[in-house]
Order: structure tokens, then C-alpha cells, then sequence
């Protein structure tokens, strides 16, 4: 999939915001109609897959004007329109008008031997929830365009006082040493699976985050076998590929 630059992005953005489309499930199909939601891909052979939104709905590609290559548990912002043929496997064909990939990592160990390279540089939060078993961070850092910033999740080993009834994870930025530019959204997504815990339901959540006024600490509840309500965006992030990792 070609990368997209921050023109598109901020023209998409200005469709979306400007645009009206369907929302509910009625049986009213127009092919005029979009939505653009959120999903894990789920791959059934090389080139095909389905898509589940973190409500439980399951989506066919039934057709679709782009192509992309699946892979396993990987994020997507998906643009669609609801078909009005499905089979009892799925809860909706589609047919897929864009998609991008989402920024989706593994929760990973902070330790003093890679301290240095997770870092520890300032980023503003925008929103942050729990769908599907992944935490969704929408965040805002500044960039210069010289380098790609690195963003990831963490459970900080040499952290002490931890409260062992609380899954306690730092969202870490490494700007390498950039100087302040422009700042620019990002979205990023973290497999939260690993964490559950046999004979529990649910696991408290606290995540600490430094940004240009302090430390902050936001708190959520992981539940299991809870789907979140299909989020319906209206904000892509205007970042390209390869400016985070």
C-alpha cells in the first residue's frame, strides 16, 4: 500500500468532517453512503480477509478498490460501505474504499539496557480507551521531518512502589534529539491480550504519560469479553508512515 502524504490526509480529513453519511443499521443501502471506523484485520488466505470492528461486527471485503495485503492482529482505519448482501458468518459485506494501517505493537519490557532507546520525550494524549483488547492512543507530538519519533507502551521494570493489583504501563516518545517543529497527531494501537489473567474478568489499567507540563496518569478498566461501541472517526492523524515507528 503506497504511503500517503500529510496533504491527503488533511483533505480526507476535511471530507470526512464536511461529509454526511449513513450511521445506523437500517436497510437502506446507497453506495453513496461511507463510514470509517476502526478494525483488526483477520486474514483467510494471503490476499483475503475479514475485518472485525471492536463491537463484535464481522466484515466481508466483498468488494473493494484497493489493494492490501493482510496481516495477522494489525489495525486498520477502515473507509466502507455496507453492502445489502451478507452470509451468517459475517454481519455485513462491504466494499472497501480505503484503508490504512494503524501503528499496532506489543505492550514491551522497559529495562536499564534499553532505557536510552524507548526514551522519554514529551507527547500530549488526545484520547485513549480500551477496543478489542487493544489500547487505542490518539497523541500529539512535535516532529521535524528529519527522523522517525518512536512510540511504544511499556511495563517499566525498574519502576518501584508498583501496586500489584494495578497493570501499571508508561506510553514512552523518543523524538531523538529533534528540535521542536511542527506538531503533528499520531495513532497508535497495543495488543493488550498478554495481561489478562486466568480467573480474573477484568484487569485495572493505569497508564502514565510525560507531557510538556508533567507526568499524567490515566486510568481504565480492561475487561475481557467486553466489545466497545463501534467507533465512528472523524479525525485521521495527519502523519504519514514513516514518521513514527
Amino acid at each position: 500500500m503506497k504511503k500517503r502524504n500529510i496533504l491527503t490526509y488533511s483533505i480526507l480529513l476535511i471530507v470526512i468532517l464536511s461529509s454526511s453519511f449513513a450511521c445506523d443499521n437500517s436497510d437502506n443501502y446507497s453506495l453513496g453512503d461511507f463510514r470509517i471506523s476502526i478494525a483488526t484485520v483477520i486474514p483467510e488466505s494471503k490476499t483475503s480477509y475479514s475485518l472485525l470492528l471492536d463491537n463484535g461486527d464481522k466484515l466481508w471485503p466483498a468488494a473493494s478498490d484497493v489493494m492490501y495485503s493482510p496481516k495477522e492482529g494489525q489495525r486498520v482505519f477502515v473507509n466502507y460501505t455496507l453492502l445489502p448482501h451478507s452470509q451468517q458468518d459475517y454481519d455485513h459485506f462491504i466494499k472497501i474504499n480505503d484503508i490504512w494501517n494503524i501503528l499496532t505493537k506489543p505492550v514491551i519490557s522497559l529495562t536499564e539496557q534499553n532505557a536510552d532507546s524507548i526514551g522519554n520525550d514529551p507527547v500530549r494524549i488526545n484520547d485513549l480507551w480500551i477496543g478489542n483488547h487493544y489500547l487505542n492512543i490518539g497523541f500529539s507530538f512535535n516532529y521535524n521531518g528529519v527522523r522517525p519519533h518512536a512510540i511504544n507502551l511499556v511495563q517499566n521494570e525498574t519502576a518501584t512502589n508498583k501496586d500489584e493489583d494495578v497493570l501499571e504501563l508508561e506510553f514512552r516518545h523518543n523524538s531523538y534529539n529533534s528540535t521542536n517543529s511542527s506538531l503533528y497527531d499520531g495513532f497508535a494501537c497495543f495488543d493488550l491480550k498478554p495481561f489478562q489473567i486466568e480467573g480474573k474478568e477484568a484487569t485495572p489499567i493505569k497508564v502514565i504519560v510525560r507531557d510538556w507540563n508533567g507526568e499524567k496518569e490515566y486510568e481504565l478498566l480492561y475487561i475481557y469479553k467486553e466489545q466497545t461501541k463501534a467507533k465512528i472517526e472523524t479525525r485521521i492523524p495527519k502523519i504519514t508512515s514513516n514518521e513514527i515507528k
